[in-house]
């Protein structure tokens, strides 16, 4: 996957702190900006909202 992106919510001082996500027609993946050759997850698409919607779960 070649079209990683930051989030919205990066700002220039903080911009390197966050998380990338790139997409594909069947996964989604994400990688810690800070150290963008090391592990990636990646997620069939169906399930990338569910993920998301667990970690806002208390």
């Amino acid at each position: 996957m070649d079209n990683w992106r930051k989030s919205s919510y990066s700002g220039p001082d903080d911009g390197n702190a966050c998380v990338e996500i790139a997409t594909s027609p069947t996964h989604i993946a994400v990688r810690d900006s800070k150290a963008p050759a090391r592990a990636t997850l990646t997620f069939p698409a169906k399930v990338f909202t569910p993920f998301l919607e667990a970690l806002k779960t208390p």
